[in-house]
C-alpha cells in the first residue's frame, strides 16, 4: 500500500502548490497591490520599500490560502482518479474508501500542523515588519501613539544608548507617566532616572520629579533628586516598540495581553479569539480534506471545473461563518474558543455526513 499512498499523495501535492500560488495571486493581486499602489501614488515609496512590503505581505496571504488550497487539491486530486477509472479499479481490488482517503487525511494534518509553526513563528513577526514599514519609511510617522507600557530604544555608536519606559503615553499631549530612563555606555547601565511625569519632544524630553541614581561602580551609586531635568534625544532614529496589534503578536504574547485584562472587554476577546484562531484557520486543512474527499469520490466523472465550483462555493461559505463567528466572539456573544472553531465544526457535520454516505 506505500506505493498507492505515495501515487496519491504527489496526485494531491501538484494540485496543492497550484492552489496556494493561484489563491495567493487573487489575495495579492485584490489586497496587497492595491494598498502598495496606493503607497507609490500618495507617499512617493521607492523601489526598494515597495519590495520590502511585497515580501513581507507574503506569509500572511501563504498561511491564509493553506485550507482552500487543500480543499481544491482534493476535489482535482480524487478527480482526476475518478476520471481516469483509476479509483474503479482500486475499488475492484479491494482497496476501502476509508483507506483511499486516509493518505489525504494524514497529508492535511501535516500541512496544518506546519501551518500551525508558520503562523506563529513568521507571520507576526512578517506582520509588524510590513507595517513598521509603512508608519516609518513611508508615512515618516516615527512618534509613538497614546497606549500602555511604551518602551522607546535609542542606539549610540557602541549599541543601546537609552532606554525609555513609561507606564502610560498620551499622544495628544506627549505627556508620559511613571518614566523609567536608563543610559548606557558600551552596553551597560551607568545612569538610571526616574520620574512621575515626562514630556516627549522630537529633540528630547523634559523630566519632572524624580531621581538620578549614577551607577559608579557594583557597590557605589550616587542619588540625586530633581524637579525638572532635560534630556536631549540620543539618536534620531529610536525605535519605538508600541503595543503590538493583535495580528502582531505570538500565542504567547496573546495569552499574556489577555491576561492583564478584566473578564468581559472587548479587548480581551479580540485577543482570545485571535489566539483560538491561530490553530483553527490551519485546521481547516483537516475539515477540508474530510469534506472534499467524499464530495470528489461520490461524483464519479467531475471535471477539473466542477472542484474548482465546488471549493468557490465550500470556501465562501467557510469565510462567511468565520467572518460572523469572529464578530461575535470579538463583542462576547459567544465564547472565544466556539467563535474561532465554529466554522470548522460546520464543515464538520456535512463531511462525516458524506464521509458516511460515500462508505455505503
Amino acid at each position: 500500500m506505500r506505493i498507492l499512498d505515495k501515487y496519491i499523495i504527489t496526485e494531491l501535492m501538484w494540485p496543492f502548490i497550484f492552489g496556494v500560488c493561484a489563491f495567493s495571486s487573487m489575495f495579492i493581486g485584490g489586497g496587497t497591490m492595491y494598498r502598495i499602489a496606493q503607497y507609490i501614488s500618495k507617499f512617493g515609496a521607492s523601489t526598494i520599500v515597495v519590495a520590502k512590503l511585497f515580501i513581507y505581505s507574503l506569509p500572511g496571504v501563504v498561511v491564509l490560502t493553506f485550507p482552500m488550497s487543500m480543499l481544491l487539491a482534493t476535489l482535482l486530486c480524487y478527480g482526476r482518479l475518478s476520471s481516469s477509472s483509476e479509483l474503479i479499479a482500486m475499488r475492484a481490488a479491494g482497496v476501502s474508501f476509508y483507506r483511499l482517503t486516509a493518505p489525504v487525511l494524514i497529508t492535511a494534518f501535516f500541512i496544518s500542523t506546519f501551518a500551525v509553526v508558520f503562523n506563529e513563528t513568521v507571520v507576526p513577526a512578517a506582520t509588524e515588519a510590513y507595517n513598521n514599514t509603512v508608519n516609518t519609511e513611508i508615512k515618516g510617522n516615527t512618534r509613538p501613539k497614546s497606549q500602555e507600557h511604551l518602551v522607546i530604544l535609542e542606539k549610540s555608536k557602541d549599541g543601546i544608548g537609552r532606554l525609555t519606559y513609561a507606564r502610560r503615553y498620551d499622544e495628544t499631549s506627549a505627556v508620559m507617566q511613571q518614566v523609567t530612563v536608563q543610559e548606557f555606555e558600551n552596553n551597560r547601565p551607568v545612569r538610571i532616572e526616574t520620574a512621575d511625569t515626562a514630556v516627549r519632544y522630537d529633540q528630547g524630553m523634559t523630566l519632572e520629579n524624580g531621581t538620578i541614581q549614577d551607577i559608579i561602580s557594583l557597590d557605589s551609586i550616587r542619588t540625586m533628586f530633581f524637579q525638572q531635568q532635560y534630556l536631549p534625544a540620543e539618536s534620531k532614529t529610536a525605535t519605538v516598540a508600541e503595543q503590538k496589534r493583535s495580528d502582531e503578536m505570538t500565542i504567547r504574547e496573546l495569552k499574556r495581553a489577555a491576561a492583564v485584562l478584566a473578564d468581559g472587554e472587548r479587548k480581551k476577546n479580540i485577543y482570545l479569539v485571535e489566539l483560538h484562531k491561530r490553530a483553527a484557520i490551519p485546521a481547516a486543512c483537516v475539515f477540508f480534506a474530510l469534506i472534499g474527499a467524499p464530495l470528489a469520490l461520490s461524483s464519479p466523472r467531475a471535471s477539473s471545473a466542477s472542484g474548482l465550483g465546488y471549493s468557490i462555493i465550500i470556501i465562501f461559505l467557510y469565510y462567511i461563518v468565520m467572518t460572523i463567528g469572529t464578530a461575535m466572539g470579538q463583542n462576547g456573544v459567544l465564547p472565544a474558543m466556539f467563535a474561532a472553531w465554529l466554522p470548522n465544526i460546520a464543515t464538520l457535520v456535512p463531511g462525516l455526513y458524506l464521509l458516511r454516505r460515500a462508505a455505503m
